[in-house]
């Protein structure tokens, strides 16, 4: 035994002595990429990762209970469950709330949700997939997050919950959306995909809805390569979340553990037998959305790092906004709301209708100098083929969501920045906007 720890040893730091190898290059404007997001990672996940892959264990095992114990604690809430993406977060928080378990409190099809058109298609596919409507309202150009009044304008017979998303990071009014939520008995479900470390108000978001979610895709704040999350501070959704996630049976023992409950072979479920084996009993149409022991190693190791990820994207996101706002007058910058303390995802830029170029121009004129620029997610979801035919509803206008499809981009703000690459984003800017403004 203590030769294959010293051999483990040995390799681990070999691991380590791999990294420190990497050569460093010099930035070149114009040649080297500058990326809109990307995994940002040093010796620390590699030596997790390896050191994973050392005890094959292939599912979930000792890296998620680290990082799904720490995740608590950042967040200060009770229950953190890894899935295998945002996406699958996002199904799982919503599909938790149709359970039956919550008797009158369940969401059923032809009942409605609140959301926005300009979005991820995967904050509102998990709504349509269970029969139930999406009612879309517009954001704002600049924070591209919804006021209050546009969704409380919304609230029908019909609502039982608000699914939104904290859009590039930018928190909606999550404190005034959580006491609407209450007054009216409505579930809230914060989409924290790209919001890692934002807060209102002085709070963590993630922190004020029934369920949460993260996700942990290369271009989000931490990164598991594949990854996401759902949180809660209710016992009885994390129960029936964990069901969801595990091929919807009842039982919630841990890998590898039996009789969590004391009743295993005690209880009656459905017509089957008293006493049929709890951890074969099912009480959901569920899933298998988990994710493996590797991939939570390289989370461990991230979310160490978040704090110092965020101070960076603050930093890069601050030094963009200053050097762009000599061309407010043909661009919209990205601001926040009050009471807003964003963890900026990326810089979003909005061409004004009357500006006197357009953003495929100065899109290609990024790209051109080797800068990635990604639109703001589908613009207005509802003019996708996939969403022709749904059953939705829309209150008031979408004209912004129209602007955003036409007219809006990002641009990368992740810690892999460096001045130089910032000084050349600006650069290209102040090049393109002054010859498109020339007289």
């Amino acid at each position: 035994m203590s030769d294959r720890k010293a051999i483990r040893r040995q390799i681990l730091d070999l691991v380590r002595e791999y990294q420190a190898a990497d050569p460093k290059k010099p930035f070149r404007p114009g040649e080297d990429p500058v990326r809109y997001a990307g995994r940002f990672y040093d010796d620390k996940e590699l030596v997790n990762l390896v050191d994973s892959s050392l005890d094959f264990w292939l599912t979930s095992g000792r890296f998620c209970d680290e990082f799904e114990s720490a995740m608590t604690d950042y967040l200060g809430v009770e229950n953190v469950l890894l899935v295998n993406s945002g996406s699958s977060a996002n199904l799982v928080a919503f599909s938790t709330l149709t359970s039956p378990k919550l008797k009158d409190r369940r969401i059923r099809p032809g009942d409605e949700v609140i959301t926005v058109a300009a979005g991820f298609p995967t904050t509102v596919n998990p709504a349509i997939q269970n029969g139930v409507v999406p009612v879309f309202v517009d954001v704002e150009l600049g924070t591209y997050v919804p006021t209050m009044e546009k969704v409380e304008a919304a609230l029908s017979p019909k609502t039982r919950a608000v699914m939104i998303a904290h859009t590039m990071g930018v928190p909606f009014p999550v404190r005034e959306m959580r006491d609407f939520c209450d007054r009216h008995h409505l579930w809230l479900i914060e989409d924290n995909c790209d919001a890692l470390g934002s807060r209102y108000d002085g709070r963590l978001t993630a922190t004020f809805g029934d369920l949460a979610t993260f996700s942990f895709y290369p271009a989000h704040h931490i990164t598991m390569g594949e990854g996401g999350a759902v949180a809660t501070g209710n016992e009885e959704l994390a129960r029936i979340a964990r069901s969801f996630r595990d091929w919807g049976r009842d039982c919630y023992c841990s890998g590898g553990e039996n009789n969590t409950c004391g009743k295993r072979f005690a209880q009656q479920f459905g017509t089957l037998p008293f006493g049929y084996d709890h951890k074969y009993a099912y009480s959901h149409i569920g899933y298998n959305l988990k994710v493996t022991d590797m991939q939570a190693a390289i989370g461990a190791a991230q979310l160490q790092k978040l704090d110092a990820f965020v101070a960076a994207r603050k930093r890069n996101h601050a030094a963009l906004a200053a050097g762009l706002k000599k061309h407010e007058q043909h661009l919209f910058l990205h601001t926040a709301p009050p009471k807003s303390d964003p963890s900026w995802f990326g810089y979003v830029v909005t061409v004004r209708p009357e500006a006197p170029f357009n953003r495929a121009g100065i899109v290609n004129a990024l790209e051109a100098g080797r800068i990635e620029t990604r639109n703001l997610f589908c613009g207005n979801l509802l003019r996708h083929p996939a969403y022709a035919e749904i059953e939705h509803r829309v209150v008031g206008t979408l004209s912004n969501s129209d602007v955003i499809t036409t007219n809006t981009f990002f641009i990368g703000v992740y810690p892999g920045l460096t001045e130089g690459m910032v000084r050349h984003v600006l650069d290209t800017f102040d090049q393109f906007v002054g010859q498109k403004t020339a007289v």
